[in-house]
């Protein structure tokens, strides 16, 4: 029997199976629909279907490097186990493969790509490694990045990818240096790389809360004012980067730091797994209690 797209539709929506696992059940089952859903079912790939509507805020940041480009992704899934399992970690190599390779804008775009251009599409490959691995797992995000010869790229992963950070020192190919950079956003977690990055709005804002905060104190208004832009200096020096004691150094600005290397940071990129996302509430012993009642 001829399989067709309506049918391959219909059995996608019944498992929730990639449209090629469903074409090729479908294939293998002579167009047989009950046959083919029992077949996905003793791949074991119609059960990634059950976990789509499950939380995953675990899971791991990854950079991967390949010349003049790297890419930072997060990928997620329900327990920091899965993060030490060697399917997943093949699961972040691939990807991080595919994301140099392919350079997708979107993780939407991404999904909808063939594995390094010329596999199956990127969404069934994940879904087949969720059936096998057994938790939802997720492309979230990611960024790609480009340099020149003359450049270096920070790459820097803190609690074996809980915090994934790259930088690109341009101008300087020191790497170490870079890495250093990287290492202390992971660890300081600035909000900005530099005072002019700020809008008028929050700086304004912060003045006015610094001002209210100084007369409440009873301190002399003539001198709240200067009061004030002292504050504010320390203010910036808290959220951006340039202006942070150095982590490794904290006799000298991050700023300084990288002048000496000849180089000039223009940004970062820092991740941090499951930031924003809503987290289970489920404590170790009832995920185990959990596990055992299945």
């Amino acid at each position: 029997m001829a399989v067709n797209a309506k049918m391959v539709k219909e059995l996608r929506e019944k498992t929730g199976a990639g449209m090629m696992d469903c074409k090729k059940a479908l294939t293998e089952t002579d167009g047989d629909m009950e046959k083919a859903v029992d077949w996905l079912r003793e791949k074991g790939i119609s059960k990634a279907a059950k976990k789509a509507d499950r939380i995953a805020a675990e899971g791991s940041a990854a950079i991967k490097v390949s010349g003049n480009t790297a890419v930072l992704f997060e990928v997620n899934c329900e327990t920091d186990f899965v993060t030490k399992n060697d399917q997943f970690k093949q699961l972040l190599e691939d990807l991080g493969q595919h994301l140099l390779s392919q350079k997708p804008a979107t993780v939407e775009e991404a999904l909808q790509q063939k594995l390094h251009g010329e596999g199956e599409v990127l969404n069934d490959y994940i879904t087949e490694r969720v059936a096998k691995i057994g938790e939802k797992i997720s492309l979230r995000r990611f960024v790609i990045k480009e340099k020149t010869d003359n450049d270096a790229f920070g790459a820097y992963l803190h609690m074996g990818g809980n915090i994934g950070v790259l930088t690109v020192l341009e101008g300087s190919t020191d790497e170490q240096a870079a890495k250093d950079v990287a290492m202390h956003v992971a660890a300081v977690n600035p909000r900005y790389l530099s005072q002019d990055q700020i809008s008028e709005e929050e700086v304004n804002s912060e003045r006015e809360m610094l001002k209210t905060q100084a007369l409440n104190e009873g301190k002399p208004e003539n001198i709240v004012e200067k009061m004030v832009e002292g504050r504010l200096n320390k203010f910036f020096q808290e959220i951006c980067l340039l202006e942070q004691d150095f982590v490794k150094d904290p006799d000298q600005k991050v700023k300084k730091f990288v002048e000496s290397t000849g180089g000039k940071i223009t940004g970062f990129d820092r991740f941090e797994v499951g930031e924003g996302m809503e987290k289970r509430e489920e404590n170790f012993a009832d995920e185990v209690m959990s596990q055992v009642k299945k």
